[in-house]
C-alpha cells in the first residue's frame, strides 16, 4: 500500500487532488485507525482513468509531388527531410506523403495531417519546400498551424528554381485545374489548351531575355 505522498509522487498529481477527490467520492482511499490514508494498485487502475492526461505532440514529415512520374524525387525528398532531422535531432513519428497537384486541398495524407493538427497531436512539421505544403495560401496554413501551437519547419527556403520556371509551373497548374473541369482530364482540347498556354508563357519569357 502507498501514502498519501507516495502516492501523489506515483499518479503525478498533487496530495490536494487527492483529498479532494476523497471528499468527491471519486477515490476512497483504506483509511487507517489513526486517520491516514492508505493506496493499492487498485486505487492506481481507478485514478489513472480520472486524469485526462494530453496525448504526446507527434513531430510529422510532410512530402509531395506532383505526378506518378516524379517517383524518385519523392524518395529524394523523403531522404534528404530524413538526413535534415537527425541532424537536427527531431524524432519523427510519421511520415506523409502524396501525389498530385498543389492546389488540391483534398489529398489524402494532407487531410490526414490536418486531422491530427485541429486534434492538437501535432508539434511540429517538417517540409522541404513550402510548395510541397501547398502552391498558394501557404501563409495562411502556417497562420491556422500556430493557433494550435504548431511549428511548421521549411528545410528549404526556396527549391533551385529560377522565377520563370516557378512562375510556369503556377500558370500551368492553374490551367491544368479549369481546363480539365471543362474538357476532362483526359482529352484531346485540355491537352491543347496546356501545350499552347506553356509555348506561349515560355516563349513570353525568352523575349524578355
Amino acid at each position: 500500500m502507498y501514502s498519501i505522498g507516495k502516492f501523489s509522487e506515483k499518479l503525478g498529481v498533487t496530495i490536494q487532488t487527492l483529498r479532494n477527490w476523497d471528499k468527491e467520492g471519486k477515490l476512497s482511499p483504506i483509511k487507517l485507525d489513526s486517520g491516514h490514508r492508505r493506496y493499492t494498485e487498485e486505487h492506481f487502475i481507478i485514478a489513472s482513468n480520472l486524469i485526462q492526461k494530453p496525448l504526446p505532440r507527434k513531430t510529422i514529415v510532410y512530402a509531395r509531388v506532383s505526378s506518378n512520374k516524379q517517383k524518385n524525387e519523392l524518395e529524394h525528398q523523403l531522404e534528404n527531410i530524413k538526413q535534415f532531422c537527425i541532424v537536427k535531432g527531431y524524432v519523427i513519428d510519421e511520415i506523409f506523403s502524396d501525389t498530385g497537384s498543389a492546389l488540391n486541398y483534398n489529398r489524402p495524407k494532407f487531410q490526414k495531417m490536418w486531422d491530427l493538427i485541429l486534434a492538437n497531436q501535432v508539434e511540429r512539421v517538417i517540409i522541404a519546400y513550402k510548395d510541397r505544403f501547398v502552391r498558394f495560401g501557404y501563409d495562411f496554413f502556417e497562420s491556422i498551424c500556430k493557433k494550435f501551437n504548431v511549428e511548421v519547419i521549411v528545410m528549404n527556403n526556396a527549391e533551385e528554381k529560377t522565377y520563370e520556371q516557378e512562375m510556369v509551373e503556377d500558370l500551368m497548374t492553374i490551367v491544368h485545374v479549369f481546363s480539365a473541369r471543362l474538357y476532362g482530364s483526359r482529352s484531346y482540347k485540355q491537352k491543347k489548351i496546356e501545350k499552347v498556354v506553356k509555348e506561349v508563357v515560355e516563349s513570353g519569357f525568352q523575349e524578355e531575355k
